[in-house]
C-alpha cells in the first residue's frame, strides 16, 4: 500500500511540469491569436484609409449628385435607418432582457420559448429578413420601397443582439447590488432602474454598438426594402433611399472604384465615431452609478 501511495505521489509530481507546459502553451497560443486578430483589424483600417482618403472630395461628400456622384443621400438615409431601427429595437430589446433576467424564472416554459425564439431570429440569414420585409412592407402594406419598411425590418433583425447581450449584462450584476437597494427601501422596479441598469450599462452600450454596426453594414435587407436610389435625397421615411453600404455596392458594381474606396473611408470613420461616442457615454453612466 505504501509503495502504491509512493508511486501515485511521484506520478503527481511528474504531471505538474506537464500541466505547466500545457498551460504555458495555451497562453502562448491565445496571445498569438489575439495579436493576429488585432493586427488584422488594424490592417483593414489602415488599408481602407490609405486607399480611400485621397479620393475624398467636397462634391462626393456634399454634392447634389447632378454631374458627379455624391454620398450625401446615402449618409442621410443611413442616419434615418439608424433612428427608425433604434427607436423600435433598443427599448423593446432592453425591456425584453429586463423581463427575462429580473421577472422570470430561468427554467420556466415561457422563458425557454422566448429564448428559442430569440436564438432562431439570431440565426436567420439577413436575406431572409429582406424577403420578409419585401413581402410584408413593400407588397402587403403597399408602402413600396421605403426607409420606414427598411428600418422596421432592421429593427427585427437586430433585436436578438440587443436582447442576448443585455440579458447577460443584467445577470452579471452582483446580487448584493439588488439586496442593498432592497435594504434601503427600494422596490423591484426602482432597484432595476436606479441600480441594476446603470451597473449593466457597459454591456448594454456594447449591445447597442453591435446593433448599430449591423445596421450600418447591412445591404441585403436594404436592397429588398428601400430600393437603391443613390442619386436622390429621401423626402420622407416613406420614400425610397439608399445607405452608405448600398452606395459602396453600387459604386463598385457600376464602374466607380474611386468613389467606392472613398465611401468606405466615410463608412469606417462613421462606425469608429459611433463606437467611441457610445463607449464614452457608457463609461460616464458607470461612473455616475458608482458614486
Amino acid at each position: 500500500m505504501r509503495k502504491e501511495k509512493g508511486v501515485s505521489h511521484m506520478d503527481k509530481k511528474q504531471h505538474f511540469p506537464l500541466r505547466r507546459r500545457i498551460f504555458t502553451g495555451m497562453k502562448l497560443i491565445s496571445g498569438v491569436m489575439t495579436l493576429l486578430s488585432v493586427a488584422a483589424l488594424f490592417a483593414v483600417i489602415i488599408y481602407v484609409f490609405a486607399d480611400g482618403t485621397d479620393k475624398l472630395s467636397f462634391d462626393l461628400l456634399f454634392g447634389s449628385y447632378t454631374d458627379t456622384p455624391s454620398i450625401l443621400p446615402a449618409f442621410v438615409g443611413t442616419l434615418e435607418l439608424i433612428l427608425i431601427a433604434g427607436v423600435i429595437a433598443i427599448p423593446l430589446g432592453i425591456a425584453t432582457a429586463v423581463f427575462l433576467a429580473e421577472y422570470t424564472d430561468g427554467e420556466s416554459t415561457l422563458v425557454r420559448l422566448i429564448r428559442i425564439a430569440v436564438e432562431t431570429l439570431a440565426a436567420i440569414p439577413s436575406i431572409v429578413y429582406g424577403l420578409f420585409g419585401y413581402l410584408v412592407f413593400v407588397v402587403a402594406c403597399g408602402w413600396g420601397y421605403s426607409l420606414l419598411g427598411g428600418g422596421i425590418t432592421l429593427a427585427i433583425m437586430i433585436l436578438p443582439v440587443i436582447v442576448r447581450s443585455t440579458e447577460e449584462s443584467l445577470r452579471s450584476v452582483p446580487v448584493s447590488y439588488r439586496e442593498g437597494a432592497y435594504a434601503l427601501g427600494a422596490g423591484k422596479a426602482r432597484a432595476i432602474f436606479r441600480v441594476v441598469l446603470p451597473a449593466a450599462s457597459g454591456g448594454i452600450v456594447t449591445a447597442v454598438i453591435l446593433a448599430v454596426g449591423r445596421i450600418i453594414s447591412e445591404s441585403a435587407v436594404l436592397i429588398l426594402t428601400i430600393g437603391m436610389v443613390v442619386n436622390k435625397m429621401p423626402q420622407s421615411i416613406l420614400s425610397p433611399g439608399t445607405s452608405l453600404a448600398l452606395d459602396i455596392y453600387y459604386f463598385a458594381s457600376y464602374g466607380y472604384p474611386n468613389e467606392a474606396a472613398a465611401t468606405s473611408v466615410v463608412l469606417l470613420a462613421f462606425v469608429l465615431i459611433i463606437n467611441l461616442s457610445a463607449s464614452a457615454v457608457g463609461r460616464a453612466i458607470e461612473r455616475k452609478a458608482g458614486r
